[in-house]
């Protein structure tokens, strides 16, 4: 069946920005029903969380990957070496989630659902795209550099916005139970986790790809 790895290409394609944007979506209304501040600011909160903004990057550029060949093309997704960048930062929030945050809670019903989608299947399911169809090319140490941007921006705001509000979306970057001499040291693993897997990406990955 010489048509089947293009379907499941296909297949795989599709299912991943339908999943993402029914999670980011499902969990933005789910806040909306249980907010306990201002709509405005449940809205920024929704936003400040590095779960939400990966999952909608997710859903941005796998939909640009599905259908932007027969519309508009974004330069910035058609980048160099963005699949790497994309699957690196959504692995990382399934492995945060899975090592640091899953044992302080435990959702129920519809909050259940998004929420293993948001940290668990999308990740996955990413992942699994990239060692499908991640090209040698696309695979270069000079790009890590670049990929930290997202995640250090994120972290500044995170910083900065946190201590004029006192709001922070996670509780290993929370100055206020932590200090910020530990924030800092916390936002510094972090960024060495994401050198190393982006390191231990190009590094298989260009050995595979050989």
């Amino acid at each position: 069946m010489p048509h089947a790895p293009r379907l499941k290409h296909a297949i795989l394609q599709l299912l991943i920005p339908a999943a993402a944007w029914f999670a980011v979506i499902a969990q933005f209304v789910l806040m909306m029903d249980n907010r306990t501040t201002s709509v405005a600011e449940m809205v920024i909160r929704f936003f400040s969380f590095f779960t939400i903004l990966t999952n909608t990057l997710v859903a941005i550029y796998f939909t640009h990957r599905a259908i932007g060949q027969k519309g508009l093309r974004l330069r910035l997704l058609d980048a160099e070496g963005m699949l790497t960048a994309v699957t690196g930062y959504i692995f990382v929030v399934g492995l945060v989630y899975q090592v640091a945050l899953r044992h302080i809670w435990q959702p129920t019903g519809l909050q259940m659902v998004v929420d293993e989608l948001l940290h668990t299947v999308i990740p996955m399911l990413v992942l699994v795209y990239w060692v499908l169809h991640v090209e040698r090319a696309e695979l270069s140490w000079k790009h890590i550099p670049r990929y930290l941007i997202y995640p250090v921006v994120y972290l500044v705001y995170i910083l900065l916005r946190g201590a004029l509000s006192g709001f922070y979306p996670y509780p290993f970057i929370d100055v206020g139970a932590l200090g910020l001499t530990q924030t800092l040291l916390n936002a510094i693993v972090l960024l060495v986790v994401f050198v190393v897997l982006f390191a231990g990406m190009i590094g298989v990955g260009r050995r595979v790809r050989r």
